[in-house]
């Protein structure tokens, strides 16, 4: 197997620069990585199965990295992360179980219409309101949920957990930190179900690709996130959020092949 990597290293190069970019913007904003990463292996025509397993599989090293970071810059907010963590590995070891057996991908155009418009509440109110923190109430709910999505979808964790928090008034930094470490957790959880149910030819060479670039990014996403401003912040996600739930709604849509 290592030989068959290392052969086909010339082909995946360019995955290291996805992985890197999506990487980029996960650490700095808690979201995108899987979904920039799970558009692009099923526009390769890689099974819906197979590319959540990879990219969950790259997550699983990528997110343990932006988690330490985001720890060592204090951006988790640790009673927030004991309140995530439970329904959020129930949720995507539900939703890996599912994908292995049933397509999952019915539901995912109506989510992605829902994120979108909640992006666009987002950039709305990075721009014309101050972001007032509180302590969100609706948490459990949201692990639950975001972790089902999530592994169906091969991604869907950050941009339904983190934007929901964001609304309910949790305070950017420490959302997308803890939002963030659990993510290690629960990708954790949903490659080993993965691998469970579908075995190692789930997974491509193009997740090495995915896990190299994504792993050197790591540290650089915690940093940002505890540098920018929490109103760009507020409007980064709404934009990252609305681009690519767009994107996915054109596709379902046919407007995009």
């Amino acid at each position: 197997m290592f030989d068959t990597l290392v052969a086909n290293f010339g082909d995946i190069w360019p995955f290291i620069l996805i992985g890197f970019g999506a990487q980029i913007v996960d650490g700095a904003l808690g979201m995108a990585y899987g979904v920039i990463s799970s558009t692009l292996l099923l526009t390769l025509g890689v099974p819906p199965s197979r590319a959540s397993a990879s990219v969950h599989v790259a997550e699983t090293f990528t997110t343990g990295v932006s988690a330490i970071s985001h720890i060592l810059h204090r951006n988790v907010d640790w009673r927030l992360f004991a309140k995530l963590i439970i329904p959020g590995v129930i949720g995507g070891v539900t939703g890996a179980y599912v994908l292995s057996n049933i397509d999952g991908s019915v539901i995912k155009p109506f989510v992605q219409a829902y994120l979108a418009a909640i992006g666009l509440y987002l950039i709305w109110r990075g721009f014309h309101l101050p972001p007032k923190q509180r302590d969100p109430r609706w948490v459990a709910p949201l692990g639950l949920v975001g972790g089902f999505m999530d592994a169906t979808g091969g991604g869907g964790w950050g941009p339904i957990v983190t934007s929901n928090l964001l609304l309910q008034g949790s305070s950017p930094r420490h959302t997308i930190g803890t939002v963030n470490t659990v993510e290690f957790v629960l990708t954790s959880s949903i490659s080993l179900t993965f691998l469970l149910h579908l075995g190692w030819q789930a997974f491509t060479t193009y997740t090495v690709g995915l896990l190299i670039g994504g792993v050197v990014a790591a540290p650089f996403g915690a940093m940002l996130a505890r540098r920018v401003a929490p109103r760009l912040l507020f409007s980064a996600v709404g934009v990252i959020l609305t681009l690519t739930s767009m994107v996915g709604v054109a596709k379902w849509l046919g407007f995009i092949g």
